[in-house]
């Protein structure tokens, strides 16, 4: 499997995932910190992938994606976008509408 394969599996395997540069339990940039802040915030299940343990993937999604920066959120296999924009969508309330509606269930 190519990596633009394995981008596609891990977009078609999980409804919200966040690449990432460390994990939820430590990030390795402030970015990434709050972007794991906001999804937390949001109350919703999510996936990451670390892309500092894969320097194939995080040089193949900047291609991929067309966004050249991490975080890279997607829902649905779609790029929401980075940090300012995941900042600005929670602030509004869609974050959390958009991650509801992908199927991301609530925890309490």
């Amino acid at each position: 499997m190519d990596v633009k394969e394995r981008i596609e599996a891990q977009l078609k395997s999980h409804p919200v995932i966040l690449y990432m540069k460390g994990t939820p339990d430590f990030p390795q940039c402030g970015f990434s910190g709050r972007a794991v802040e906001i999804l937390n915030a949001c109350g919703v299940p999510y996936a990451y992938v670390n892309i500092l343990e894969d320097p194939e993937l995080r040089e193949a999604l900047k291609e991929y994606a067309n966004w050249p920066t991490y975080p890279q959120l997607y829902v649905k296999g779609q790029l929401v976008g980075g940090c300012d924009i995941m900042m600005q969508l929670y602030e509004s309330g869609e974050l959390k509408k958009m991650l509801e509606e992908a199927g991301a269930a609530k925890t309490e």
